[in-house]
């Protein structure tokens, strides 16, 4: 099944534009609440009306601006998963699954039954919603969507609302279902992990707009952008403006580094994450400095050290790293190098 969306709808705090293709893979849009990631789905489900644009599913105009198409949501063929997951109150978990079947009062039994057994829901079929934990309320409503034989799968932070053991179960869960559901679904959220773990390609999104696209690999080892970069978990990330080819200033670490890179004369920024810190207990040659120790913060199975190179007043990086190598560590003069492949350099 085949994606095409271009549309344009005013909001209150930007104008979300947004331009992206996709077909038969799991694409995620990664992006900070209140984004623009939500709207961008009920505008495709038919939920919300674009100003302008186009959207198309598998050679079907679902909106069309010009040609003054606009389907409802009942003709679209898509299962958006909201948030609240939307279930009918007033229904039991069998005829939730049942309503959305087509044909006749024999094939809505029959395929509420597959599903309810496909979906581990054996007796829960004569309760209400209400009665429902979290993670069985998301399963009804997965049931529910895939019953619809739905061409399109829509999932608006499913994990949201649970707590981490059960999100992590039903994560395995949404991952197998996805492998075999084999047709085009987006997947919105604003936890790296669950994107990088579940989705093929990532399109990271700030203040209604498609920022970059990429595969997963691409978008964490090379971000593009300062909003990716920090979507993406990059903890250290400064100002910066290139010296030439292959030095730049870091204005908020107040270090000049060196990079394996070539500097682009666009650069605004660059990032570098917490655990690539490699320490030393003398000085190097390049990207070396004398790390002063401002904080530690013994986080679960590792250490948090906030530091800043000595004698300066800079902003504070952030380094992560094993509880055993702290230990190792921790009493002796410490010199940090930052490799020159692992520098991020970013465009606003």
């Amino acid at each position: 099944m085949a994606l095409k969306v271009k549309i344009k709808k005013q909001l209150n705090a930007f104008t979300l534009d947004v331009d992206f293709n996709v077909e038969n893979e799991i694409f995620a849009i990664l992006g900070a609440s209140g984004c623009g990631k939500s709207m961008t789905l009920k505008c495709i489900a038919g939920v919300e009306t674009p100003d302008s644009g186009y959207i198309e599913l598998d050679g079907q105009v679902l909106f069309d601006s010009e040609k003054n198409i606009n389907l409802p949501p009942r003709k679209r063929h898509s299962g958006y998963l909201f948030q609240n997951y939307a279930l009918f109150p007033n229904m039991t978990v069998f005829e939730n699954i049942a309503f959305v079947v087509s044909g006749s009062k024999e094939n809505k039994s029959k395929t509420a039954e597959e599903y309810i057994q496909r979906f581990h829901l054996q007796g829960l079929e004569s309760i209400y919603p209400a009665n429902l934990s979290g993670g069985q309320q998301q399963r009804v409503a997965f049931a529910r969507i895939l019953a619809a034989q739905s061409r399109l799968l829509m999932l608006d932070e499913p994990f949201s609302a649970l707590d981490s053991y059960l999100k992590w179960q039903l994560e395995l869960e949404l991952g197998d279902l996805l492998e075999k559901y084999k047709k085009t679904t987006l997947f919105i959220s604003h936890n790296r992990d669950e994107v990088y773990r579940l989705c093929n390609h990532v399109a990271v999104m700030s203040n209604g707009h498609i920022e970059t696209v990429s595969d997963k690999y691409g978008i964490f080892d090379d971000p593009q952008t300062l909003t990716a970069a920090v979507l993406t978990g990059c903890k250290n990330t400064s100002k910066a403006h290139k010296i030439d080819e292959h030095y730049l200033y870091a204005v908020d670490w107040q270090l000049e580094l060196f990079t394996a890179q070539q500097v682009p004369d666009d650069l605004s920024y660059v990032g570098f994450r917490a655990h690539f810190f490699e320490p030393t207990t003398a000085q190097q040659q390049v990207n070396c400095f004398s790390a002063q120790i401002i904080k530690v913060i013994e986080d679960t199975f590792s250490y948090i050290i906030m530091i800043r190179p000595h004698d300066k007043e800079s902003l504070l990086l952030r380094w992560e790293l094993e509880k055993d190598a702290w230990v190792r560590l921790r009493d002796k003069p410490i010199f940090l190098t930052i490799p020159e492949d692992k520098l991020i350099l970013l465009k606003k």
